[in-house]
């Protein structure tokens, strides 16, 4: 099974099962989410501040939707048979 269709498959669960398996469900991931919501240290921080910035004042390198959609085909190899 892949990993989509497992996914699929938990929300689907999640959405009618009882309180009691939630929390325990919950209990046993709680830690990983919380350490995931808290990833984004000063550092990291403060480069998407400069970004943003440089991207306000027109000095970052932007492309259209057109241009990224070309980039990407072509930048994608036939497959080999």
């Amino acid at each position: 099974m892949t990993t989509t269709a497992i996914r699929k498959k938990l929300v689907d669960y999640l959405k009618t099962a009882d309180d009691k398996k939630v929390k325990a469900i919950y209990t046993m991931v709680e830690d990983e989410i919380n350490t995931q919501a808290n990833d984004w240290d000063e550092k990291f921080i403060a480069q998407l501040n400069d970004r943003k910035k440089s991207f306000e004042s027109g000095k970052a390198k932007t492309y259209t939707w057109e241009e990224t959609k070309k980039a990407a085909l072509t930048g994608i190899k036939p497959a080999k048979k």
